[in-house]
């Protein structure tokens, strides 16, 4: 009797502990998340008619799409950012002004009878859109991934000094770091134009700066492990900042 009852403890402290380790895990993968699911969800409406309607000046079509957008715009105006986001909160907020003025022009020229102001408040309001998908989404992919990584150490393992939990994903990390610094420069140059040697050299200086990182957490000096972080965040924010 005492081994079977030691048995189901035993089992409802594993499924209890398996239930914990798995809320954690959706935590911290909400939180490391990138995206925005409102302003994505907006793409249901924003495809057909920037791809569609718009080529074909639709006016109708254009002007039906009306009570989608304001069913969007207000669940966008309602959204919380991702804990990794919450350095771009500013950005946020001042693009989210702007894209409101521009659904607000494109209420009123669906209101109105002027075709090519229909036209232009559309093509306004896709622009909005596109910026404010840039706030929350870098243009490298690779940025997003090492991002991920840092935020765990920066926001999680640092402040309650797991050193060990860092040096697990040290690899990971410099191999993250390593294709920061790879990415193909003729996509770079469509979008930072004459940035881009400064994003190479940023992207390095990063690179360096995760490898003092991996030689700090092989150390016993704390100081030292929490001052090489801290030196990694400052340069991945200098070439976020590149963006800007």
């Amino acid at each position: 009797m005492k081994k079977t009852l030691s048995y189901i403890i035993a089992i409802a402290l594993t499924l209890s502990f398996s239930a914990a380790y798995a809320q954690t895990a959706t935590e911290v993968s909400h939180e490391i998340s990138s995206s925005v699911p409102e302003l994505s969800s907006m793409h249901k409406v924003i495809q057909p008619m920037w791809h569609k309607a718009y080529p074909a000046k639709d006016i109708a079509t254009l002007k039906a799409y009306v009570p989608q957008i304001k069913e969007y715009m207000a669940a966008i105006n309602s959204a919380k950012l991702s804990g990794i986001l919450r350095e771009k909160e500013s950005a946020w907020k001042s693009e989210l002004v702007k894209f409101n003025k521009t659904a607000d022009a494109y209420y009123k020229a669906a209101a109105g009878s002027d075709d090519n102001a229909m036209l232009v408040a559309a093509e306004d309001f896709h622009k909005a859109y596109e910026a404010m998908n840039r706030v929350v989404r870098p243009f490298v992919k690779e940025m997003d991934e090492f991002h991920k990584t840092l935020y765990v150490i920066y926001h999680k393992s640092l402040p309650e000094k797991k050193y060990g939990e860092i040096a697990k994903v040290m690899e990971t990390f410099a191999a993250q770091a390593d294709a920061i610094t790879k990415y193909p420069q003729e996509k770079l140059e469509k979008r930072l134009k004459d940035k881009t040697p400064k994003y190479y050299t940023v992207s390095n200086e990063l690179k360096t700066a995760v490898a003092d990182m991996a030689s700090a957490m092989k150390g016993n000096n704390d100081k030292k492990k929490d001052a090489a972080i801290e030196n990694v965040h400052k340069y991945y924010q200098r070439l976020e900042a590149i963006f800007e």
